[in-house]
């Protein structure tokens, strides 16, 4: 990571049921693991002191079992998991369950990104005062 960019691709055929990303990418801020469930597969019950959790469904569906109630998440949908509850993640299918588990605390800081109009733009501004670039010219688009 020498110019402060680093790359991973996520495995969900890996033998592993946790791809540490986090780990693989250098981040310090935050917990970021892809998990893979196979069929009947759950994860521990557990519960964090300080972190919470957001769950990705990207595979499958996560039955997510918390104090006393269950919900049933589907490809795209996302759930946010406080610190103190505890949950067990539960693959309750014949086919895989494929979830990217993001996890931090702290107060988040809210925008402290600057933005430029153009890559000649030193100066830059709030994100919120520079408007998105026009699109790309439809001959620069590839299949």
């Amino acid at each position: 990571m020498e110019n402060g960019v680093s790359t991973a691709k996520l495995n969900p055929d890996a033998e592993e049921r946790f791809q540490l990303l986090r780990r693989e990418l250098g981040v310090t801020s935050f917990g970021l693991n892809l998990m893979t469930f196979g069929p009947g597969s759950r994860s521990r019950v557990h519960r964090h002191e300080r972190q919470e959790e957001v769950y990705l469904v990207m595979e499958g569906t996560l039955s997510l079992l918390l104090e006393d109630e269950e919900l049933q998440l589907g490809v795209g949908e996302l759930v946010r998991v406080a610190p103190d509850v505890r949950r067990q993640l539960v693959n309750r299918r014949r086919t895989p369950l494929v979830v990217l588990a993001l996890g931090g605390h702290g107060e988040h800081e809210g925008r402290d990104g600057h933005a430029y109009t153009s890559w000649e733009d030193r100066d830059g501004g709030s994100p919120r005062d520079i408007p998105f670039p026009e699109n790309l010219p439809e001959t620069d688009l590839s299949e």
